[in-house]
């Protein structure tokens, strides 16, 4: 029952802290750790104490799988260079040299063990950055190199965390080190992937949406459980099955499953994701506890968890020259391929072919042009969305530690040498990492102010995609009455659907993406843009004004309907059902 109550309570609290940073721009995560330190420090409040099993376990899988499922490949593949770069080089690097130093500093901590600390605070946690990025226009590109860079580094730092703590029980061998790594790696994709395409399959053919919604809650943890049963990355496992979920549920699910499945798993990610600060804030208390009167004393934690901090940082910023320097050598590459790409297409075009082989020739040459296509988008996006020395830097000052650190440091066994210590360097250089970066990063991103697209040219963007998709619909429609002819002439007792049903189905087509224009409208009047709203921009707010009274109307008569009990509840239940589907229409897409 006090469990219960404990868990009650810490969800009115993350809920309550969430409402409350929305309104003085201060990012949730910051003001949960801050609050569940003072809440530690209340006289008679028991000391918190979590199992690592349950973050490593229970929380982890689901996070890191809620956040892969909302990670577009498009973005990932674009930017692979960056996030590999940040997820395992940076990882990695700045584990031996935090540990290197910490054992020059502090000699009794032995390397191997310092290398474990060093693996643990290594890891950053983007929740933090994204949400004031996103607030404040970050640029798009900056927020998919920080989400991919979370995503992979959990896996690099708890692979090297093992190898490290092998290294401390005296077991170590650089070269067995190095074939363990390949082998958690290599292993988690080919089973993140097998557990991907069954379970995708298996939801494909699910019709119960309860059935769909039980399925997808198992997922992470059929990854990750096998995974590291066999000894390879079940945190990787989990990242690749809901990156390869998530990519194919356009395709494969049904709309019901993925409205359900984006609201269930927001849900879930965001508990998990504040109330794990929120915890990390109350154990504070515990872990100062713990240490007590030690030879390494309190005030030798604090001075090197500066220390530890300031070479996170300094290895971060560093690691942004060649960085910069690698997206600007690659810009020539786009260019090359995408000239290549169209002389080819080019050249395909005035090949003649015997007739026998034109069907299969035009489905290549159709493969061909879409690949010239992409490459072609692939050099836009570089060109447009590169960044500089200010989008670096502010890449550079994003780096908080969060939910990983707190998993991975009290997953230490009990035997390395000065435990208490090093779990408890761990959580300060996190809370250190979340106030310094979190409380600065807001006024850093206004003064640096990175180059990033404009309300217009995002506003601009929709249209054009909207128009395209419309004139698909047109021509679709326009395709399917003509084979309908077709089928008529051929067989007199086929019906071919009316004009008044094409001009019905036409509207339902342009009336589907009103609250896209609507949220054309919403960018330009965001306070970014000085642009009259279009005529198109005008008629969608109308239609969507107008509608939305309308609704309201045939609410109230429900209701009112309802009251009387003329109807049956059941006929009173589908007509609530029917008016709900109708208001998810008209209401704009929003990115969460």
């Amino acid at each position: 029952m006090e469990l219960a109550l404990l868990a009650v309570l810490g969800l009115v609290i993350v809920v309550g802290v969430s409402m409350l940073s929305g309104r003085i721009g201060v990012a949730a995560p910051l003001l949960l750790v801050v609050l569940g330190i003072g809440i530690g420090y209340v006289p008679g409040v028991p000391p918190v104490n979590l199992d690592p099993e349950i973050i490593l376990l229970g929380v982890l899988p689901p996070l890191l799988y809620s956040a892969a499922v909302n990670v577009p490949i498009l973005d990932l593949r674009r930017n692979v260079g960056p996030i590999a770069g940040l997820s395992v080089v940076l990882v990695i690097v700045s584990s031996v040299a935090i540990g290197a130093l910490l054992h020059l500093a502090v000699p009794q901590i032995p390397l191997a063990a310092a290398i474990a600390l060093g693996a643990v605070v290594a890891p950053t946690d983007a929740v933090a950055a994204t949400s004031i990025g996103k607030r404040l226009g970050m640029p798009p590109r900056l927020v998919t190199i920080l989400e991919g860079e979370s995503l992979v580094n959990d896996a690099t730092s708890l692979v090297l965390l093992r190898t490290a703590i092998a290294a401390v029980a005296g077991s170590f061998v650089f070269w067995e080190a190095v074939g363990q790594f390949a082998f958690a790696v290599s292993v988690a994709v080919v089973i993140g992937l097998l557990i991907g395409v069954l379970t995708v399959w298996l939801r494909s053919k699910l019709v119960n949406p309860v059935y769909d919604t039980i399925v997808s809650f198992t997922v992470p943890f059929i990854s990750f459980v096998p995974t590291e049963a066999v000894g390879a990355s079940g945190v990787l496992a989990v990242v690749i099955t809901g990156l390869y979920s998530g990519h194919h549920a356009a395709k494969k699910f049904s709309a019901t499953s993925r409205i359900n499945e984006r609201l269930n798993w927001r849900t879930v990610q965001f508990i998990l994701e504040n109330g794990v600060f929120l915890v990390m804030g109350l154990q504070l208390h515990t872990l100062v506890d713990q240490v007590g009167d030690s030879e390494v004393t309190i005030v030798h934690i604090g001075l090197i968890s500066v220390g530890v901090v300031a070479i996170l940082i300094l290895c971060r910023m560093i690691f942004m020259i060649p960085l910069v320097k690698s997206l600007a050598r690659a810009l020539p590459r786009y260019e090359a391929r995408a000239t290549g790409m169209r002389r080819l297409v080019s050249r395909a075009r005035t090949i003649e072919v015997p007739e026998e082989k034109s069907e299969r020739y035009a489905a290549k040459l159709q493969r061909v042009e879409r690949m010239a296509r992409r490459t072609a988008a692939d050099l836009e996006h570089a060109q447009t969305q590169s960044f500089g020395w200010r989008g670096a830097f502010i890449l550079g000052w994003s780096g908080m530690r969060g939910v990983v650190t707190l998993a991975a440091a009290q997953s230490i066994p009990t035997t390395v040498p000065y435990r208490p210590q090093l779990v408890l360097i761990a959580f300060i250089v996190a809370t250190i990492t979340l106030l310094l970066h979190g409380l600065s990063l807001p006024w850093v991103i206004r003064r640096l102010r990175p180059a990033g697209p404009t309300a217009d040219e995002r506003s601009d963007e929709l249209v054009s995609l909207g128009q395209d998709l419309v004139e698909e619909a047109t021509t679709a429609l326009d395709g399917i009455i003509e084979r309908e002819r077709a089928l008529a002439e051929a067989d007199p007792s086929h019906r071919v659907p009316s004009e008044a049903v094409a001009k019905r189905v036409r509207a339902s087509a342009q009336n589907a993406l009103a609250p896209l224009a609507f949220a054309v409208a919403a960018e330009q009047h965001s306070g970014e843009s000085d642009a009259e709203p279009s005529e198109m921009e005008r008629e969608a707010f109308e239609y969507l004004r107008l509608a939305r009274l309308v609704l309201e109307a045939q609410r109230d008569a429900l209701l009112e309907e309802r009251a009387i009990g003329q109807y049956s509840s059941q006929a009173l239940r589908t007509a609530e059902l029917a008016l709900d589907a109708h208001e998810s229409r008209l209401t704009p897409p929003q990115h969460h």
